[in-house]
């Protein structure tokens, strides 16, 4: 039924009416008509993925994008093109709800999906707290809630206990999180990574830019003087291959000191429930002596 809606899609539209339908708001603050019951579950980003499984709700996930590899059992599941999005081929698995992230999916995409009946839940990740959060509704919104607040009490738990251990420092090496090494890509205001910065004792140099994704200069990392610079190069990333890409930066405290770490960019570039564990690598890495183990 969902394919014949997706050829008419250009042309008249269609739409769903569901006995029971329940009415709530997503994280883009639009109103989203839900079925009484939610069984059958598509996913437009990886990080949503991560998200709906901590919830309780993997096993109503029926199909991810090619870019989705966690958890292992997305595995099994069918996939489909996520830029651009392979339209026909998600509607072809029947889904009840589509979920999206605010971060990385457009509302335009969720108005195609709405006009064949297939309602798109936003779901967003501006802050370290919002993970939890996020989780919490995902049970409430897909009948999960049990597992979801167990799932949501432990990372809120492993958040608190990093906090206890970094509360206390005196010293916050001024940090600098890249995205890339070449075009320097990084986090500007209202990003959660500054709260994971924060809570691993770090000072992130980039938290009062304006600009939510801004491309820094050299002169601007220069100016800045970071003490700790980390990227999401991967854990094998060879350090010095930065210095060959900016050579001014040969006199930045950070590369002077050997204070230059790639990490494993899942655990920073996903706004998921992975973040947590984002959160204590990066904190082994700033404070070592004061936090060993998770």
């Amino acid at each position: 039924m969902r394919q014949a809606c997706l050829l008419c899609l250009l042309f008249i539209g269609c739409s769903s009416n569901f006995p029971g339908e329940r009415t709530v708001e997503d994280d883009f603050g639009r109103t989203v008509v839900l079925p009484p019951t939610i069984e059958r579950i598509t996913t437009l980003a990886p990080s949503v993925t991560e998200l709906a499984f901590a919830a309780g709700a993997g096993s109503k996930i029926v199909g991810v994008t090619t870019f989705d590899d966690y958890p292992p059992a997305v595995d099994s599941l069918p996939k489909y093109g996520m830029l651009p999005t392979d339209f026909e081929a998600i509607v072809a698995l029947d889904p009840e709800l589509v979920l999206a992230s605010e971060q990385v999916n457009s509302p335009k995409e969720a108005d195609i999906f709405s006009s064949m009946g297939i309602p798109v839940y936003f779901v967003a990740v501006n802050a370290l707290p919002d993970v939890p959060r996020a989780i919490r509704d995902l049970g409430d919104l897909l009948g999960t809630s049990e597992a979801a607040t167990r799932r949501a009490i432990e990372l809120e738990d492993s958040l608190a206990q990093l906090a206890v251990l970094t509360a206390g420092l005196f010293e916050r090496p001024r940090t600098l999180f890249l995205i890339d090494d070449v075009t320097l890509y990084a986090f500007g205001q209202g990003s959660y990574i500054h709260d994971m910065i924060d809570l691993a004792g770090g000072h992130s140099i980039t938290r009062t830019l304006t600009t939510r994704a801004p491309v820094l200069t050299d002169e601007f990392v220069l100016n800045s003087r970071p003490e700790v610079i980390v990227g999401s190069f991967g854990p094998r990333y060879d350090v010095t291959k930065l210095v060959l890409h900016h050579p001014t930066w040969d006199i930045v405290p950070a590369v002077v000191s050997d204070q230059v770490y790639g990490l494993h960019p899942d655990y920073y570039l996903r706004p998921g429930p992975r973040l947590v564990s984002g959160a204590w690598a990066l904190a082994r890495i700033l404070h070592p002596d004061v936090v060993i183990n998770p």
